[in-house]
């Protein structure tokens, strides 16, 4: 950590509807995978610092939850925690998927937000509308004051992302580092590696079994040659969902398996023992303590 006096340091809150592709962009500017990302929606569930060091500014990201109407219990979790995020925050980044029909989810998450806080829009996926169709989104933005600044970006491509992190770190405070300058994220290394299994979910399973589970690392044992052996639980919410996510003869989680250990080996450095097993726990979603228990809800219940 740093207390040199031309440091800056500050939170930088990212909201936006489902898929609009925080998380991509979270990933862009820490320059490593600090979040899972999935074309399918809801795929983020909690607060994930994206740490990036730019020069004497350190600029912490912090990606959210989609906001959407939420139902049952676990999404109006996950959209509060969203929101919340943007308490103690320095700056909030609007994140739109430019290519959509309609921005009326975001007029909503801005009127939500209230013009307290000052807001930088990003319009995101610029790479596959026409140059042309800018200037009419903009223009539908325009009458939210709270707006300051509007960029142009493609996270996936990593068009115009440099403009956009160089402009954080003009506006970021001064301040004294809060994070190590090797630090990426705060999640912890069982977090990541259950987020790591539960984005091969997600992407491998169809419908809404993937909202229906979560991954917990059970144990982790470092060994001395520098490979790690992780044992997780994939939990379900009902147990005919168990042989699902098994497949037959066991080739479904065993697919899951070997994806989530190249991915984590690819980022680790090191060689990874996986061993995933299933496990029923009825209604987890509903049960507060059992998303606290997922990383989901913290102590205080957010």
């Amino acid at each position: 950590m740093s207390a040199h006096p031309d440091t800056k340091c500050g939170f930088v809150t990212i909201l936006g509807e489902p898929n609009a592709g925080k998380s991509t962009l979270v990933n862009r500017m820490v320059g490593s995978k600090v979040s899972i990302v999935s074309p399918k929606v809801q795929t983020t569930r909690r607060r994930i610092l994206g740490i990036t060091l730019q020069d004497k500014t350190q600029v912490i990201l912090v990606d959210t939850p989609g906001i959407f109407q939420p139902k049952r219990t676990l999404e109006k979790t996950m959209v509060k925690n969203a929101y919340e995020a943007r308490q103690g925050a320095d700056l909030i980044v609007l994140l739109v998927d430019a290519k959509q029909k309609t921005f009326e989810g975001s007029f909503a998450i801005l009127e939500k937000l209230g013009s307290h806080q000052p807001i930088l829009l990003a319009l995101n996926k610029i790479d596959l509308i026409e140059p042309a169709q800018l200037l009419n989104i903009i223009e539908q933005f325009r009458h939210f004051s709270q707006i300051t600044d509007v960029l142009m970006i493609s996270a996936l491509t990593g068009d115009g992302v440099s403009d956009l992190l160089d402009l954080l770190v003009q506006k970021m405070p001064k301040g004294p580092w809060l994070y190590p300058e090797d630090q990426i994220t705060d999640i912890s290394l069982r977090l990541w590696a259950a987020e790591i299994t539960r984005e091969q979910l997600v992407l491998q399973l169809q419908h809404e079994l993937p909202y229906e589970t979560y991954v917990e690392t059970e144990t982790w044992e470092n060994f001395a040659n520098g490979s790690v052996k992780i044992q997780q639980a994939i939990v379900v919410a009902r147990t005919a969902q168990k042989g699902i996510i098994l497949g037959k003869k066991g080739q479904r989680i065993k697919e899951i398996s070997q994806k989530s250990r190249l991915e984590m080996e690819k980022h680790l450095g090191h060689s990874i023992h996986l061993f995933l097993f299933v496990k029923v726990t009825e209604d987890w979603m509903e049960r507060p303590h059992l998303l606290r228990e997922a990383g989901i809800l913290d102590a205080d219940g957010y």
